[in-house]
């Protein structure tokens, strides 16, 4: 089944975003009224005393390794919490920081399975006992051609999955997404198959850019940037970076994913940032960094090539994209 697909016509500039959402902080208008029926999140009173309230925990971390970050300046923290893609939450940029408070972080658990020697399910915290917390400071380039610079808190995946003892027909690393309509209340809307679902090659899951995050600005992360645990995978485009992950499985055939089923002639299973490979309905060759209204050349592997491209080598990357 095809279900309907966003152009990119329909992502709203910042600057609108800003001054609609100073507008229905002063108003209780049909439009948000509208909107709140369609997710069946309640009254805009509601609305309001279920917004998630910014974390302020602040993280203990180490600085990551400086090769493999960025030196440009950060996305102010106030952008990269309000301006979002999670559709578990609606489809407009605003609807997950106003709607991601019906999602409860905590107590977590991550389903481990597939080729493993133990698979299982483990809490968070085991999970993430005896690694160290890195903040790595990495670009975020999303397919509508928007941009942001996040300090991003979390683990080496590889690192995780070497403590798994993946074996020899461990070729593939597929991710889920908690599937709760109760508290994700953009899944009673049939905008994709739930679960989301994405995944990577395991040697691009064991690439030292490749990480699970757990905050970002140094803090926990907010529940509408993936709490309470994400991938991050910079080279490619911010969908392959699933959030609220509860399973974890390896395997050794390709995963489904689910912009793939969704759409697959406009996103691949690979989604490395390409600009010489546009999207079928607008070009991928310039981007726009959140806060910035200048447009930029958008650089290959989202400038990570040096560090990546070589796990592509003799890949026809318009085939394959």
């Amino acid at each position: 089944m095809r279900h309907p697909q966003l152009s990119e016509s329909s992502v709203t500039p910042e600057e609108v975003y800003l001054r609609r959402r100073d507008f229905l902080s002063r108003s209780a208008s049909a439009a948000a009224a509208a909107g709140c029926i369609a997710l069946g999140c309640g009254s805009e009173e509601a609305n309001a005393r279920s917004a998630p309230a910014l974390p302020t925990r602040s993280l203990d971390l180490t600085p990551g390794p400086p090769e493999l970050q960025t030196d440009e300046p950060k996305t102010p923290y106030r952008d990269a919490t309000r301006y979002n893609n999670f559709y578990e939450f609606g489809t407009d940029k605003g609807d997950p920081s106003r709607y991601a408070g019906s999602l409860r972080p905590e107590p977590w658990s991550v389903a481990i399975e597939g080729e493993i020697a133990k698979p299982g399910r483990v809490s968070l915290e085991d999970l993430l006992r005896g690694h160290a917390l890195e903040e790595r400071i990495y670009r975020l380039r999303c397919v509508e051609a928007w941009s942001m610079v996040i300090p991003w808190v979390g683990i080496p995946l590889g690192d995780v999955i070497r403590r798994l003892q993946p074996t020899s027909k461990a070729r593939y690393v597929a991710f889920a997404t908690l599937h709760d309509r109760e508290q994700m209340p953009g899944q009673r809307r049939r905008i994709l198959d739930w679960p989301y679902v994405e995944g990577l090659r395991i040697d691009e899951a064991m690439h030292p850019l490749a990480i699970l995050a757990v905050g970002m600005y140094g803090k926990v992360l907010p529940n509408q940037n993936g709490a309470p645990l994400r991938l991050v995978v910079p080279w490619k485009y911010g969908f392959k970076s699933i959030k609220s992950i509860v399973k974890i499985r390896l395997q050794e055939t390709e995963p489904p994913t689910s912009w793939n089923l969704s759409a697959p002639r406009e996103y691949g299973f690979y989604a490395n940032v390409n600009p010489e490979v546009d999207h079928p309905r607008w070009s991928q060759a310039r981007e726009r960094r959140i806060g910035d209204l200048r447009k930029r050349p958008t650089l290959a592997f989202n400038g990570y090539a040096d560090q990546v491209a070589g796990l592509y080598a003799g890949m026809d990357l318009r085939k394959r994209f």
